[in-house]
């Protein structure tokens, strides 16, 4: 499987002719767009990613860079302080790590104190028109404390609280999947307070579509 991982992205990068694989777009979508043609990734939520980003059309690569740089810019603006992180995937997508706060323990009802970081969220994915043009996927994880009966429906339903928040907000709820994950895919080591909390979360990847 390495090896198989190792040749789709030689061969996709070698239809480039990239010769910096770190700063070429273009080449690192291709790469991944292989990846994902593949069925291929490198953890149980990095293929569900991928199998995402393959199912609703997303384009990878240079082709979504201008929109989905600008979306990132105009994230860290609006959500500056609010403890939400936005960087990227390694598809290219956005990502946005919702942070533990977000939801009382076992519990999936958004806090009202939280709701601010999501209506900016909306504000800027709705901005300029350009909704129609992204597809978001909300991933909901727990930490390792307590049973799959518990982590896996509970990781779901905060899942879908984000995506109902959204589509509250004027995102177009056929634009948005929802996905639980339960402890499956931690961040951080599970046997510290500290790394138990980050992986307490719920991330949102903004894609744009074809």
């Amino acid at each position: 499987m390495r090896a198989l991982v190792i040749s789709a992205v030689v061969g996709a990068m070698a239809l480039t002719g990239c010769q910096n694989m770190e700063y070429d777009k273009a080449a690192i979508g291709t790469g991944l767009g292989a990846l994902l043609g593949a069925g291929i990734a490198y953890s149980n939520a990095d293929k569900d990613k991928m199998g995402q980003a393959a199912a609703i059309g997303a384009v990878v690569g240079a082709g979504a860079g201008l929109l989905l740089d600008k979306k990132e810019q105009r994230l860290k603006q609006e959500l500056a302080g609010t403890g939400v992180d936005v960087g990227r995937n390694p598809d290219g997508s956005i990502n946005l790590v919702m942070p533990s706060v977000t939801f009382a323990t076992n519990s999936s009802t958004i806090q009202s104190q939280f709701q601010s970081a999501l209506n900016d969220v909306a504000k800027v994915l709705r901005e300029d028109g350009t909704a129609n043009k992204l597809a978001i996927v909300v991933h909901g994880h727990t930490d390792n404390t307590g049973s799959d009966a518990i982590n896996n429906p509970l990781s779901q339903n905060r899942a879908n609280s984000v995506k109902n928040y959204l589509a509250s907000q004027g995102i177009s709820s056929t634009r948005i999947t929802a996905r639980g994950y339960g402890s499956t895919s931690p961040v951080a080591d599970n046997s510290t307070a500290a790394g138990r909390e980050q992986n307490r979360r719920v991330e949102i990847s903004v894609y744009e579509t074809k």
